[in-house]
């Protein structure tokens, strides 16, 4: 007995299980752009550092992972949208120190206009000058120690988007 002959161009009619399909093609590297990514640093600093002094002002102590975090948004929104670059690197390590030092001042404001019974946008924007003084008599070690946590942040951030 012979077995019957399956019609041409049914591949499953032996049973045979179908050929498979190959994968789709890896979607092409990032290119750098890096207008968009410094853009993206100085973004993400700005919004993270106003985030982390309102969190400060509110519990009244600075948080060190959170001066790391800073960085790492910082560093992480520049990776993504401007590649791997270490020019991205070294601006968004800049970035998320100013976004630490902003962060550093809304909280002294939000702080200091609680104690004045004052709010915080005539404490921060009518005396701005008082908040630069009472931050640079308050500065210590662990005022500094944050600027570093945030810098090694923005590296790790540029690194892990890029990855």
């Amino acid at each position: 007995m012979s077995q019957p002959v399956p019609p041409p161009g049914n591949p499953f009619a032996d049973g045979a299980a179908p050929a498979p399909e190959p994968y789709p093609a890896p979607p092409a590297p990032a290119r750098s752009n890096l207008g968009l990514g410094i853009a993206a640093a100085l973004v993400a600093a700005l919004v993270a550092g106003i985030v982390y002094g309102v969190v400060a002002g509110e519990i009244e102590r600075e948080i060190g992972w959170a001066a790391i975090g800073v960085g790492f948004l910082a560093g992480f929104a520049a990776g993504k949208v401007g590649g791997p670059n270490r020019i991205l690197q070294a601006a968004a390590a800049v970035f998320s120190l100013g976004g630490v030092y902003l962060g550093q001042l809304v909280a002294i404001a939000m702080i200091a206009g609680k104690e004045l019974k004052i709010g915080f946008t005539e404490m921060f924007f009518q005396n701005f000058d008082l908040l630069i003084e009472v931050w640079s008599e308050s500065k210590d070690v662990m005022t500094f120690l944050f600027f570093v946590l945030a810098g090694v942040g923005a590296f790790a951030g540029v690194r892990k988007a890029g990855a």
